[in-house]
């Protein structure tokens, strides 16, 4: 790939980490300031459900952000966008809608048959 792409890719994968890394801090102080009582148990355990629910989210988030950690680390090792099942080059395509994969789509989809199979 060439040096222009790595770089396209490159600001992608940083752009996203930084949203990311916003919004975990967004959820973080939120949490942190928010001095509600909620005398009411069913008030409470909606607040309770939310912030579970954003808790499971972030932990999705924190895990892809460690992927775009070793993503921009194989660009700098000169190893991204190659298949590490069969080092083939993964088409362009398929890095743009995910740029975190480390599969081509031919070694991801044998993969996917083989964990319904196993």
């Amino acid at each position: 790939m060439d040096k222009v792409k790595l770089e396209e890719f490159r600001q992608l994968l940083q752009g996203q980490m930084d949203d990311l890394l916003r919004g975990a801090d967004k959820t973080v102080s939120d949490m942190t300031d928010e001095k509600t009582n909620f005398p009411d148990p069913t008030d409470r355990a909606s607040l309770e459900s939310d912030r579970n629910f954003e808790l499971r989210i972030r932990d999705r988030e924190r895990k892809l952000i460690s992927k775009i950690r070793e993503a921009l680390d194989r660009i700098d090792a000169g190893e991204f966008g190659e298949c590490e099942e069969c080092g083939e080059e993964i088409g362009e395509a398929r890095l743009k809608a995910r740029p975190v994969t480390t599969l081509c789509i031919e070694c991801k989809t044998e993969q996917e048959r083989q964990e319904k199979i196993g």
